[in-house]
């Protein structure tokens, strides 16, 4: 059965120890079964004060991240593996046994060039050692696809599936996203199909970031291929309700959309749990 979650940055655009708790209560009254948090800056974070407003809300928690320009896996492996233990020592704290996003690459970072060979190498031997030391504590780790804008090392589910295999790691999964998707793929039902083996962590998003069902994205396309792919994973809406700061430059994202916070939360959630009903999907 599927579960619903929101990214908090349907409510704030960066997360602190107070705006975090805020986003955590939203989520919870909103009704959805989790929130994705931002783990942008692991250093700063406050886990034994989220966790308290985590049980006050009822929900759990997911944690997403970038990794930093200087700590881009491809060219500083070790650093890298660094910045994602610290993350994962701050989601122990937290309680949360689930990380998605950039774990592979440094968002925003581009060369001029394509992935070179011995660049998607690197990743797969760097994760083939992390992933099981991360299983060993509990955690699951999903890679996430972004668009030729953002990266230059993962842009399509293929891509990154391939890369996943490679490391033979159970608890390492495929993290899509339809922004993403609508930009890179040609179409959004066969790439879901043939990534059905290591998909189980889904960014639902609008062409223009904002309200989902209103701009671009083929989300029969998307539903159906959910459906065909047995999906069983998480669908979290994500909209930009306001402008984080520190991944401003990298997504391009220089101006909220014309919903608030409510409205993208409210008419989201029902988007979501309509459209995984009526494809069999909850």
């Amino acid at each position: 059965m599927v579960k619903f979650g929101a990214h908090a940055f349907v409510w704030v655009g960066d997360w602190t120890t107070d705006a975090g708790n805020e986003a955590i209560k939203q989520a919870g009254a909103a009704g959805f079964d989790f929130i994705e948090i931002p783990l942008l800056r692991p250093a700063e974070f406050d886990a034994a004060s989220h966790k308290q407003a985590l049980a006050d809300a009822g929900i759990y928690a997911t944690c997403s991240l970038t990794l930093p320009k200087d700590a881009h896996m491809p060219d500083e492996p070790q650093k890298a593996v660094d910045f994602l233990n610290l993350a994962l020592d701050k989601m122990e704290e937290l309680g949360s046994n689930y990380l998605a996003g950039c774990i592979a690459y440094a968002l925003g970072t581009l060369t001029g060039a394509p992935p070179r060979p011995q660049e998607r190498q690197v990743v797969i031997d760097t994760l083939r050692q992390f992933a099981p030391q991360a299983k060993d504590r509990g955690f699951t780790l999903s890679l996430e696809v972004c668009n030729r804008y953002e990266t230059y090392m993962y842009n399509s589910l293929a891509d990154a599936r391939e890369t996943i295999l490679a490391t033979g790691a159970d608890n390492l999964t495929l993290h899509a996203d339809t922004y993403h998707m609508n930009i890179e793929e040609e179409g959004f039902y066969q790439p879901l199909i043939d990534a059905a083996d290591v998909l189980d962590y889904m960014h639902m998003s609008e062409s223009h970031r904002g309200l989902v069902g209103t701009g671009t994205v083929k989300w029969d396309e998307v539903w159906r291929g959910l459906a065909a792919a047995k999906f069983d994973g998480a669908l979290v809406l994500e909209s930009f309700a306001a402008i984080n700061p520190d991944l401003a430059a990298a997504t391009a994202l220089w101006r909220p959309p014309n919903q608030g916070p409510e409205v993208l939360s409210r008419e989201g959630l029902k988007f979501l749990k309509e459209g995984a009903a009526a494809h069999g999907l909850n």
